[in-house]
């Protein structure tokens, strides 16, 4: 009698989960079929357009996510289309303001240059891109590969390094050795 007196007078125990860890959150936002605008001082500048947008503040560190793709349109100040950036697949690090593009990224602007690689990072404190896989950069007076790639963010200057490619022998200062139409570099 007396041990079923203290079998019922035992304190209840709590019945608890494993405690959530950061790396094991959701996203705080997820939307779907997102076409949607950005703008700086009231003056549109870009267009995002993406088949799923997740935000996830918990992480560390806190991101977007673009996991189906993503394309942007950047605009001037009349709303033309200045260039365009398409990703497979996408995070924005909100803190460090750095956009890391992966899978089939292109980048075309309004002067002709077409980019592409497999990766290519976004920074929007140095307003700078740049890659540390092959990349092509095509331009309508030349092409140029090369496994290290950094440019402005209108992609007007921009270096290729370990790289190959077309020159025409005027990019050149004239030697004896040089061939008179192009040049190859490796």
């Amino acid at each position: 009698m007396l041990l079923l007196v203290s079998v019922g007078c035992s304190q209840p125990q709590e019945h608890m989960a494993a405690a959530i860890n950061p790396e094991d959150s959701v996203s705080m936002m997820t939307s779907y079929g997102v076409n949607t605008l950005i703008s700086d001082s009231g003056v549109i500048k870009y267009r995002i357009v993406t088949e799923r947008w997740e935000v996830n503040t918990v992480r560390q560190p806190s991101r977007w996510e673009f996991m189906k793709g993503v394309f942007f349109e950047q605009f001037d100040e009349q709303f033309h289309v200045q260039a365009y950036i398409q990703a497979d697949t996408a995070w924005y690090y909100d803190q460090q303001r750095l956009w890391k593009l992966r899978g089939r990224v292109n980048v075309r602007n309004i002067n002709g240059l077409i980019y592409t690689s497999e990766e290519l990072y976004w920074d929007g404190i140095r307003h700078e891109f740049y890659s540390t896989v092959f990349s092509r950069l095509v331009t309508p007076e030349r092409t140029i590969e090369g496994t290290y790639f950094r440019s402005d963010e209108s992609m007007t200057h921009y270096m290729v390094t370990n790289s190959e490619g077309s020159f025409l022998a005027s990019d050149f200062e004239k030697s004896e050795s040089a061939p008179s139409d192009t040049l190859t570099s490796k």
